[in-house]
């Protein structure tokens, strides 16, 4: 009996897992959860903005996972399945400004030499952000990649020695130089490289354009290539890049849009610190 009910319990709880979705937050930087219909049906294609999104199973029904742009403009929108549509509306978001002091004026206004690499390091960065995988994640309940302090949180309007930049398009958590950073979820590393920006940084793949990056790393442990499970070891905290201390700079792609990683993490409340880390 006791060996039954302890059956039961694993199976709950890797249904619970299995069912896990991120939160619904329709807004510029947030994630757009959309009921397509019953489980029992086909995996259905979705498409947002003509372009294919995440659709797992939940709870019963299929579920399309939307990444909305941080320059999203608040209306109505909608996912289609075969011509047909779901509409959902974004809602308006503002976010809080940020202005950081750098020493050096080459982060801030890069010559031409450094310009070019800036470009080709764009471009790695991007085919990496772009990747659609076959595979669908295992898990959307993701885990922090390691414990620390917030500091920047997602979304910021940043200046960067008072000119405007894009917007902070992840999280930053401080923590000491050398503290391991840890995956997430399941996935693959698809990308690794020393970038200007961004420093030491790797990419993983979770499926379905689902898609994390971790930077400023002071050492990479892992390799393009590698199968990485949750809690495996991809690197550890430094002050590479554009930095003012050692942390982690957390992004989530979801169809190619950065977008909140707390949104992905369940029960977490963020409390942020004034530090101007990256």
């Amino acid at each position: 009996m006791k060996r039954f009910l302890l059956a039961v319990a694993l199976l709950a709880a890797a249904a619970a897992a299995h069912g896990s979705l991120p939160e619904h937050r329709p807004a510029p930087g947030g994630v757009a959860v959309i009921e397509l219909g019953d489980a029992g049906q086909p995996r259905p294609q979705a498409l947002y903005q003509d372009e294919p999104v995440l659709v797992v199973q939940a709870h019963g029904q299929w579920h399309a996972i939307v990444g909305i742009g941080l320059d999203a403009e608040p209306g109505e929108a909608a996912v289609t399945v075969d011509g047909e549509r779901h509409g959902f509306t974004i809602r308006d978001r503002t976010y809080a400004e940020q202005r950081i002091t750098l020493e050096n004026d080459e982060y801030v206004s890069p010559g031409e030499e450094t310009l070019e690499r800036i470009r080709s390091d764009h471009r790695r960065i991007h085919a990496a952000r772009d990747t659609r995988s076959a595979r669908t994640p295992d898990d959307l309940a993701f885990r922090l990649p390691l414990e620390g302090t917030f500091t920047s949180p997602f979304g910021l309007r940043r200046f960067f020695n008072d000119q405007p930049r894009n917007p902070h398009s992840g999280l930053d958590i401080a923590a000491e130089a050398g503290t391991p950073v840890r995956a997430p979820a399941a996935g693959e590393v698809i990308e690794t490289g020393d970038y200007f920006f961004n420093g030491r940084t790797v990419f993983v793949d979770h499926g379905s354009g689902l898609v994390t990056m971790y930077c400023h790393l002071q050492d990479i442990r892992v390799a393009t290539g590698d199968t990485v499970a949750p809690g495996d070891t991809l690197g550890t905290v430094g002050a590479t890049g554009r930095v003012t201390g050692p942390h982690l700079h957390w992004t989530v792609y979801l169809n190619s849009q950065a977008v909140d990683p707390l949104l992905f993490v369940a029960g977490e409340d963020a409390t942020y610190n004034d530090a101007d880390d990256d």
